[in-house]
């Protein structure tokens, strides 16, 4: 590059990124929703209580992202906060399982979509690490952390779904 040449400016697209951040908000919502069910279809079993305590990291990461929202100055979409109030409603049905069964295919797609939205939330941490430094508000450490804490959430369910899959498809 020439001596005198100026570097471009790099310039973060708040709208864009606000709005990532507000739907991994709602995703959070679902996601402490489902490991609620979760730990309540296998309470008593060492599986119960590795799911209660992910749902107490996820439930504090949520916090830990709407607070990162105020820190950044985005608010909240209206419409989306109406849709995930709605989408809450709706969610206590639990579709998946809803008669609270570790057992046969429905015990299995709810450890799968655990997995699912565990994989979401270790995205939307990796995004955020990228944009370090484009936003010195980031913390590149402790979104390193929450990328790591997501990795160990997976491998927690992987093991409880190795683990439980003959109880559901063995006889």
């Amino acid at each position: 590059m020439l001596r005198n040449q100026k570097i471009p400016a790099v310039r973060l697209e708040d709208k864009a990124l606000a709005a990532y951040l507000d739907s991994h908000l709602i995703g959070s919502s679902t996601g402490v929703r489902m490991f609620n069910a979760a730990k309540r279809t296998w309470k008593g079993t060492d599986a119960g209580a590795d799911l209660a305590r992910i749902e107490q990291e996820v439930a504090s990461e949520r916090r830990e992202l709407k607070q990162l929202m105020r820190t950044l100055g985005y608010r909240r979409s209206l419409f989306k906060a109406a849709a995930a109030r709605a989408g809450a409603v709706l969610g206590r049905l639990n579709p998946v399982n809803p008669t609270r069964s570790g057992g046969g295919a429905t015990g299995q797609l709810e450890l799968e979509l655990l997995q699912s939205a565990l994989r979401g939330k270790e995205c939307l941490w990796r995004t955020l690490l990228e944009l370090v430094q484009a936003q010195p508000k980031l913390d590149r450490r402790r979104l390193s952390e929450l990328v790591d804490t997501a990795r160990r959430q997976q491998d927690t369910v992987a093991e409880i779904m190795q683990r439980t899959v003959p109880e559901r498809f063995i006889r």
